[in-house]
């Protein structure tokens, strides 16, 4: 099937109503994308700060982009202007520059707080401990142009779905602890963004609220 095949079936047959789809296309060409969408779909992500302003710059502006990738604070200026949503706020440095470039914008920007919930010692993120003492430091008060709507997490790389699916419930479990603690009134913090291609059906079982599927729409990715 092509792209537009591709979708039709994911939104129709795989993904429910309430979770929403990022279309992954890092490495993926400008066509690919543009098939996308001509399909009606308009909600990227991106891991390359570079690649995504590139693709910003040239396709249609109403495009919704994430970033979904490792973010490097120096690099947060390029994508403040117009990013949908920052999946992968890994450290309160992060986000406190996120908020300088927010300020500068003169726009506040939706942000995921990443959680390390995998085995491998590779993934970033915080623990639920370090997440309850940068939320409750005076400094994180004083933030006016970050919006924190949920968390992400990835699972680890494995065919043991007993592993992938606590690793979700982790997440699951991280999530309501920071709600129920922190964001009970807040209506917008609801975002769960879990799963792959490859462990997704996994993540909508155990409450993902958003997917992040690459390969499976457009194809095994370009590493050239």
């Amino acid at each position: 099937m092509g792209i537009s095949e591709n979708l039709k079936y994911f939104l129709s047959k795989e993904i429910p109503p309430h979770v929403k789809l990022i279309a992954v296309s890092k490495t993926k060409p400008y066509e690919a994308i543009i098939e996308a969408y001509n399909a009606g779909h308009k909600i990227f992500g991106e891991n390359k700060v570079q690649e995504l302003v590139d693709k910003f710059n040239i396709l249609p502006k109403d495009i919704e982009w994430h970033m979904i990738g490792h973010l490097q604070s120096n690099k947060v200026k390029f994508i403040a202007p117009f990013v949908h949503l920052i999946h992968g706020v890994d450290s309160f440095k992060l986000l406190q520059v996120i908020d300088k470039e927010g300020i500068k914008n003169n726009r506040i920007i939706n942000c995921l707080i990443q959680f390390h919930i995998a085995k491998e010692e590779t993934k970033f993120g915080f623990d639920l401990s370090e997440s309850f003492q940068m939320i409750q430091s005076p400094i994180f008060n004083e933030l006016k142009n970050i919006n924190i709507v949920g968390v992400m997490g990835m699972a680890t790389f494995t065919e043991n779905t007993d592993t992938i699916r606590a690793e979700f419930k982790e997440l699951v479990y991280i999530f309501n602890q920071l709600k129920n603690t922190f964001f009970l009134s807040k209506s917008d913090f609801k975002e769960i963004s879990m799963g792959m291609s490859s462990d997704y059906k996994i993540a909508i079982e155990e409450g993902a609220t958003i997917v992040r599927i690459g390969s499976s729409i457009f194809g095994f990715r370009n590493t050239n």
